[in-house]
C-alpha cells in the first residue's frame, strides 16, 4: 500500500459516494487509476464492504450502551457467539483480558428493548454469570473510521 492508496482510503471513509474523479483529485490520480486501486484495495480485502453510516438515533436505535459479560466455562461459549451473532442490535463483540470475557456494543431503541436483550437473550444463556451494563449518556466522539497510518509496517 502506498501513499496514493492511503489518500484514498482516508478520503473515502468520509467521503464513500463520492465519484472516481473527486477521489482522483485528492490522491492526485486519474479516473481510470483510482478505479484499479479501489478494485484492488477491495480484492486485498484492505476495503471490507460499501455501506453507508446511519445516524443512530434517526434510524431509531437512540440508546447505546456497553455490556461486559462473563463466560462460566469454555462449552458456554458457542452458544453465546450465535446469539451474538444472530442479534443485530449487538453491534460489536470483543473477547477482553480482565475480570470479563467478552465486551459488547448494543444499540437498542428503547430502555425496554435493552432489557429484554439483556434479560431474556444474554442472560437466559447458560453460563452466564452476570453482566454489566453501561448505558452512554452522550457520546463526544463515535466513527467507524480508521486511522489511516502513514506508513504500513
Amino acid at each position: 500500500m502506498d501513499e496514493s492508496d492511503r489518500k484514498i482510503l482516508r478520503f473515502i471513509q468520509e467521503n464513500g459516494r463520492s465519484s472516481y474523479a473527486e477521489i482522483g483529485a485528492v490522491a492526485g490520480l486519474s479516473v481510470s487509476a483510482v478505479n484499479e486501486r479501489l478494485k484492488k484495495l477491495e480484492k486485498q480485502g484492505v476495503i471490507a464492504q460499501w455501506g453507508a453510516r446511519l445516524d443512530p438515533v434517526a434510524a431509531g436505535c437512540g440508546i447505546l450502551a456497553f455490556v461486559y459479560v462473563m463466560i462460566e466455562r469454555p462449552e458456554h461459549e458457542a452458544a453465546f457467539l450465535t446469539l451474538v451473532r444472530d442479534e443485530p442490535a449487538i453491534l460489536e463483540c470483543h473477547h477482553v483480558t480482565g475480570d470479563w470475557s467478552y465486551l459488547l456494543k448494543v444499540r437498542a431503541g428503547s430502555l425496554k428493548a435493552l432489557e429484554d436483550l439483556l434479560a431474556r437473550r444474554i442472560k437466559a444463556l447458560p453460563g452466564i454469570p452476570r453482566s454489566q451494563t453501561s448505558i452512554v449518556l452522550s457520546s463526544a466522539k463515535e466513527t467507524a473510521a480508521l486511522p489511516i497510518p502513514d506508513t504500513v509496517g
